[in-house]
């Protein structure tokens, strides 16, 4: 698989092993930023990962089913900053400091420094000592990334479907918190709750 051969060849030098990151959720105005960390096991099995891609071109039933494959497969780790932190920091931020915790408890289960982390995109974790790389389009590249993309996704996914059963008139459960018509109706009406952010919705408000 082209995805995993590219993951092979940045093990360079002293490389041992590629942790992918990528998150979920810049976009939308309701809902946190959510991350994820991937650094698959060395003898796993490729066959089992054809399907493998950026999680944007599959499907969310094919989401789902890679998801469990990836977490029995790997060294993860899944984490989210909320819309507090993401109007206090902004959501480029946001996103670097989710990808951060991530990265952070995968190299602590490594318990390695020889391991290159792929980061999805053109910017680097800030104020972090580790070996990293910026993958841009990385998602379509890297497996480690891909994957990564996929447990980031399919988490926040879960996430604005559960807490759309609270606030069900703004269509979380289908539009996963990006702003559609519906929505932007929806909040015209009942106004915002404490899950939307503010910043991303100054010509509503």
């Amino acid at each position: 698989m082209k995805l995993f051969e590219f993951d092979a060849s940045e093990k360079k030098g002293e490389i041992k092993y590629i942790t992918g990151t990528d998150e979920a959720g810049r976009g939308p105005c309701a809902g946190g930023v959510w991350a994820s960390a991937v650094c698959f096991f060395e003898d796993v099995d490729e066959k089992l990962f054809c399907e493998l891609n950026d999680s944007k071109k599959l499907t969310p039933k094919k989401r789902e089913e890679l998801f469990p494959l990836i977490i029995k497969n790997s060294i993860y780790s899944i984490k989210a900053v909320n819309v507090k932190k993401i109007e206090e920091i902004n959501i480029l931020n946001a996103s670097l400091l989710a990808i951060k915790y991530c990265v952070e408890e995968v190299l602590q289960k490594l318990n390695s420094k020889e391991t290159l982390v792929l980061i999805d995109g053109n910017k680097l974790i800030k104020n972090f000592n580790c070996n990293q790389k910026y993958i841009i389009k990385g998602d379509l590249k890297s497996a480690s990334i891909a994957a990564a993309s996929i447990l980031a996704k399919v988490s926040r996914d879960r996430y604005m479907t559960k807490i759309d059963k609270y606030y069900s008139c703004y269509g979380w459960e289908k539009n996963k918190g990006y702003l559609t018509k519906a929505h932007a109706e929806a909040i015209k009406t009942h106004g915002i709750t404490k899950y939307h952010r503010p910043s991303f919705l100054k010509n509503i408000l």
